[in-house]
């Protein structure tokens, strides 16, 4: 969990400079008209100062003495002045200068060698992006804010960094085991061979034997995937180790159950209710959407797969059902993927009836490409996803972290979105699934 500290609280730390030197300098500041900000401001030229005395203590220290002194005389190498440089910061552009040796062999540390950033600007344009601005939105927002002029090209390079982490995520080995599992996707628009299309993003989310929830991965797909490609998603997974799976939940996408019960025949697969719910009331006129609402709920609230068909029949047989028959035969056609959750006590049925827990996180993705034209490569959707979902954790625990010590009713922080959270209920479920499933799970927990 990311910390956090309170740096404008007095007695948090000791501080760099007491209030008598801040008083001087701000005395300093307003006497001779100077500003803080900006290109020419002092923050700038404070920025400036350390660094090259950060520098030049980086040569003493390489050289073995200090500037002026008789015992570098013979030594075979002495210092050979400064070359100028502008670095970007998170203050903006700062002027520096590098000092040189006459050997050739000192490098600094903190402004390395061909280095024009520092950290700290990197880190702020990959939090830009990944609140789902684009690379020319960040240079702008940098040009308006630093007076600093960068590239889109500059843009996508800080932010391709962060790759090979990215495949790391993408491709590190899973648990042997997930007793559940919920897919679902949203649309991006994709730009290919000068043609910009609407693009499917899967994403898989596994509930482990702790009950804590895990983006297992993200495909972009190309529209139109049937049990080949979601045969390909099934297999990566189990060759990262996901030897089993009981449940999976998911909106009965095309090809995708088949592919599930080829890689993990044992597997129960869900069509979810809320999906399920959604699709038939499409047919429903806004006037006779509650009353059709109330009589599909006797439906997937049944206490068994004979009850639940009774009430099926019996909406068909109604006036609302003979005048939306298309709305009952969404469930019929749906009916062996939907009566497997009937089989399971409530406590259960609450975590499977629905692929919610993954929804939360895609109406998050959501808002953060929702200012977006379109993306110009594949790599350039599954990067700014990882990158909020990295955001939206990091920035919730920071939350957090700010209220540890409160007391439960005072905390107004939201938990973890995905990564981490533990499912409300778990041990219920996990009772409930050793008694359905014993032979493969009993000896696991």
């Amino acid at each position: 969990m990311t910390t956090t500290t309170n740096d404008s609280n007095p007695d948090s730390g000791a501080s760099l400079l007491d209030d008598a030197a801040l008083d001087r300098l701000m005395e300093q500041v307003d006497a001779q008209g100077l500003q803080l900000l900006g290109p020419d401001g002092v923050l700038t030229e404070l920025t400036s100062k350390l660094l090259n005395r950060a520098m030049a203590a980086e040569l003493t220290e390489h050289l073995g003495y200090e500037h002026g002194d008789r015992a570098g005389w013979g030594s075979g190498n002495s210092r050979n002045g400064t070359s100028p440089k502008t670095v970007l910061t998170d203050a903006g552009p700062v002027p520096v200068a590098v000092p040189r040796d006459r050997q050739g062999s000192f490098e600094p540390k903190l402004v390395g060698k061909h280095q024009r950033r520092l950290d700290g600007f990197n880190d702020i344009v990959i939090g830009l992006v990944a609140r789902g601005l684009s690379t020319r939105d960040v240079a702008s927002h940098i040009r308006e804010a630093y007076g600093a002029e960068v590239s889109a090209e500059l843009i996508s390079k800080i932010t391709d960094a962060v790759l090979p982490e990215l495949r790391a995520w993408q491709t590190r080995p899973l648990d042997a085991i997930y007793p559940i599992m919920y897919l679902d996707a949203i649309v991006v628009k994709v730009r290919s061979e000068h043609v910009v299309a609407n693009r499917p993003v899967y994403l898989a989310m596994g509930i482990d034997l702790e009950g804590r929830k895990h983006v297992l991965g993200m495909w972009l797909g190309t529209g139109g995937e049937g049990s080949k490609f979601w045969l390909g998603v099934c297999t990566e997974l189990r060759n990262r180790g996901v030897g089993d799976v009981l449940i999976v939940c998911c909106d009965g996408l095309s090809g995708f159950p088949e592919a599930i019960e080829a890689t993990w025949p044992q597997a129960t697969v869900q069509t979810c209710v809320v999906h399920l719910i959604r699709a038939s009331m499409r047919f429903v006129s806004y006037k006779d959407r509650k009353k059709v609402a109330a009589a599909l709920k006797l439906v997937y609230t049944a206490p068994t797969p004979d009850a639940a068909e009774q009430a099926l029949l019996e909406f068909q047989d109604s006036e609302l059902g003979q005048r939306y028959p298309a709305t009952a035969q969404t469930w019929l056609n749906a009916w062996e993927r939907f009566i497997p959750f009937l089989e399971f006590p409530p406590a259960l049925r609450k975590v499977i009836y629905t692929t919610n827990s993954i929804e939360s996180l895609n109406y998050q993705l959501r808002k953060i490409i929702k200012n977006r034209g379109h993306f110009p490569t594949d790599t350039a959707v599954v990067k700014l996803l990882w990158l909020a979902i990295r955001d939206i954790e990091d920035k919730r625990a920071r939350q957090r972290a700010k209220e540890a010590g409160k007391k439960a009713n005072e905390r107004r922080a939201p938990g973890r979105l995905v990564e981490g959270a533990t499912v409300n209920g778990w041990k219920a479920c996990l009772g409930a699934l050793a008694m359905a499933y014993p032979d493969r799970i009993a000896d696991r927990i």
